[in-house]
This record gives structure tokens, sequence and C-alpha cells, in this order.
């Protein structure tokens, strides 16, 4: 019985260096899972920011570079680090009360924790485009 386990003695070590590596990369992709949901809801949020800021009823109306400028100042707040382009329009046409108004967000999401040459090992594997969109009647 000693024999054997004198024979067992590196196992746990030859265990350990093969499920390592895939463990590291789990938790690595969970990680980076998140950092891409959290940014998807802060595009969101701020998108719903932008709508609410241009459909409030006022005089005169609020103009498609002053709501560009709070969903940027909002994303900038939030940590975004690269510009995000900000498209606002009317799908009705006009900005009468009643009238729809839609902002949406593009943003280039680039791997934070994953490492650059991942690639190699997953096929090719790109920086993601991330998407928001709010639509809203005015006031």
């Amino acid at each position: 019985m000693r024999s054997a386990d004198r024979n067992q003695k590196g196992a746990s070590v030859v265990e350990f260096a093969i499920i390592a590596p895939l463990f590291i990369s789990l938790l690595f992709a969970i990680v980076e899972f998140g950092l891409i949901i959290y940014t998807k809801g802060m595009m969101a949020h701020a998108s719903r920011e932008g709508g609410r800021f241009g459909v409030v009823y006022g005089i005169p109306r609020k103009t498609v570079s002053e709501i560009q400028a709070v969903v940027q100042n909002y994303l900038n707040q939030m940590g975004l680090t690269s510009t995000a382009t900000v498209a606002v329009t009317y799908p009705d046409g006009n900005s009468d009360s009643g009238s729809r108004l839609r902002v949406d967000i593009n943003y280039t999401y680039h791997y934070f924790v994953l490492p650059s040459n991942i690639n190699q090992f997953l096929g090719k594997m790109s920086d993601l485009n991330l998407t928001a969109t709010a639509e809203m009647r005015m006031e």
C-alpha cells in the first residue's frame, strides 16, 4: 500500500496544472461578461436620461446638440473610456407635443480583462458593438 501512495505523490500537481488555466480563464470570462452587462445597462440608462431631457416641455425646445451633450456627459461620469456615438432623431418628423423622440447610442466595447491574444485560442473575437435605444413622446 505504501508504494502505491509514493507513486501518486505528483498527481495533484499535474491535475492542478491542467485545471488552473481553465479555471482562471473562466473567472476572467465571468468578470468580462459582467463588465459588458454593466456597460450595456449604463448605455440604456444614458439613452433614457437623454430622452427624458429632450421630451420635457420647455420653450424653446431642447436642441439635438443639447440632448447629445447630456447623454455624453452622463456616459463620461459613469466611466466610459471612449466616445460613444449618439444619434437623436424625431421619427414623426417634428418636435411637436405628442410626437416621438428617439435617442440611439452606439459604442464599441473593447475587452478589458481577457487578453488581446485570446483570438488565437477562441477564434476571431473582435470588439463588441453595443447599442441602446430610448423612444419617448414629447410633452
